[in-house]
C-alpha cells in the first residue's frame, strides 16, 4: 500500500466521521510499546518494539456514542476482526508503523497494524483501513472462520468451539 493513497477511516457509532491521511496520522504523538506476540498457531515472540500512534490518540479524533461497546477493524483486503472498545483503547494498544525501529513490512502489515498486545496476534489486524464503532458485538471475517470472539492467549482462547465449551462452563459454575 503506497502511503500516499492510505485512508484511516474513523466510522460507525460516532458523532462524526474522520478520515486520517497518512501526513495527518503521522502528526499525531508518536509511543513505543514493548510487548510480546502471542500466535493462535502456538507460537510467540517476545519484547517486540512496536512504534505507533496510540488508539486513544487516533480515537480522539470522533466522539464515540453513549452506545458504542465494540470495533470493527477493516483491512485492506477485506479483512476485519472484532473487539471490545475497551480492548481498543486500553493502554498498549497502538496502531504501529515501525517495528524493531524499521518501516513494517507489507508482510507483517505495513504501512499500518494495530497491536493489541494483551490478545492473540489476528486481533492485531494488518493493514488496517479502519475502525468501526459498533452498538454491540458482531464476528468479523477471523471470528466467522473458526477464531474465538475474543481471543485471550492466556486461557488459550483460540478456536470459535472452545466458545460453546466455556458457556457450558460458565453455567454449570452458575448452577453449582
Amino acid at each position: 500500500m503506497d502511503p500516499a493513497r492510505f485512508a484511516l477511516r474513523l466510522f460507525g457509532r460516532v458523532e462524526a466521521e474522520h478520515a486520517f491521511a497518512w501526513r495527518a496520522l503521522q502528526a499525531l504523538p508518536r509511543r513505543e510499546v514493548v510487548a510480546d506476540f502471542h500466535c493462535v498457531t502456538r507460537f510467540s515472540t517476545l519484547d517486540n518494539r512496536w512504534s505507533g500512534f496510540s488508539t486513544r490518540d487516533v480515537l480522539a479524533a470522533v466522539q464515540p456514542t453513549l452506545d458504542a461497546t465494540h470495533a470493527m477493524v477493516h483491512c485492506y483486503g477485506g479483512y476485519t476482526t472484532n473487539l471490545p472498545l475497551e480492548d481498543l483503547l486500553s493502554e498498549h494498544a497502538l496502531f504501529a508503523d515501525l517495528h524493531g525501529g524499521e518501516p513494517l513490512a507489507a508482510d507483517h502489515g505495513g504501512p499500518l497494524r494495530l497491536v493489541v498486545p494483551h490478545l492473540y496476534a489476528w486481533k492485531s489486524a494488518k493493514w488496517v483501513s479502519g475502525v468501526e464503532l459498533l452498538a454491540g458485538d458482531e464476528r468479523g471475517f477471523w471470528e466467522e472462520n473458526g477464531y474465538h470472539t475474543y481471543g485471550d492467549p492466556w486461557a488459550e482462547q483460540r478456536f470459535s468451539s472452545q466458545e460453546t465449551r466455556e458457556a457450558w462452563q460458565v453455567r454449570r459454575a452458575v448452577k453449582g
